[in-house]
């Protein structure tokens, strides 16, 4: 394979064997095998595809190898993020997944760079903003970030947390309202059962 031209914007041209390949290998979800023979990233080979007009076969049957790594990852990893990595689109990575009976992790483990992005975030901004950020829930930014000694451990209960409290305790879960005033599910519950809030029972039917 000939050698790409250097730009003088310090970027490496692609060459007319690297763009063969590209067709060639890409149509059929072979991003990472074209990365390694050309010594590029995925992201530089997924720009010259799109610059191309060069796209993947949604129909193409899945691989043994791209199965295994999707039983692998889809627990803890997000749906993007496989999808960059198998070369697929989200929706064909959810459809396999439904199709194997494939389960997110409900708390999935920090890793250490959501771990430093929390720490960064967590003085000066809104919680809800960094559990978009994170993709988490807002009870467990707030739950991990009170572990980490990041906010005050004992905060009272200020009286329109309360009052929200009881407005939704009866008709929504432990979690959502958690969500919604920023505390841990686990302190929520503690305050609903503390307060003896009750959930609303379904009216029966006549």
């Amino acid at each position: 394979m000939k050698k790409a031209k250097i730009k003088k914007s310090g970027r490496r041209s692609w060459s007319e064997d690297e763009n063969k390949l590209l067709k060639k290998l890409y149509p059929s979800g072979r991003a990472r095998e074209i990365a390694k023979q050309t010594g590029r990233t995925l992201a530089a080979v997924r720009q010259q595809a799109y610059g191309m007009g060069i796209k993947t076969r949604e129909n193409r049957l899945w691989s043994a190898d791209e199965i295994e790594l999707l039983k692998k990852l889809y627990p803890n990893e997000t749906k993007r993020s496989i999808a960059d990595k198998l070369g697929r689109s989200e929706q064909a990575v959810s459809g396999k997944a439904r199709e194997f009976g494939l389960k997110k992790e409900k708390y999935p483990p920090w890793s250490s760079q959501e771990i430093r992005l929390l720490k960064k975030m967590y003085p000066d901004n809104n919680k809800r903003d960094i559990a978009n950020k994170l993709g988490r829930t807002v009870s467990a930014v707030v739950a991990r970030g009170c572990q980490l000694g990041l906010g005050k451990k004992h905060r009272l209960w200020s009286n329109r947390e309360l009052n929200l409290l009881k407005k939704l305790s009866p008709s929504r879960t432990a979690q959502e309202i958690a969500d919604q005033i920023e505390r841990p599910v686990a302190a929520t519950r503690m305050k609903i059962m503390r307060l003896g809030l009750k959930k609303r029972r379904p009216a029966k039917k006549s």
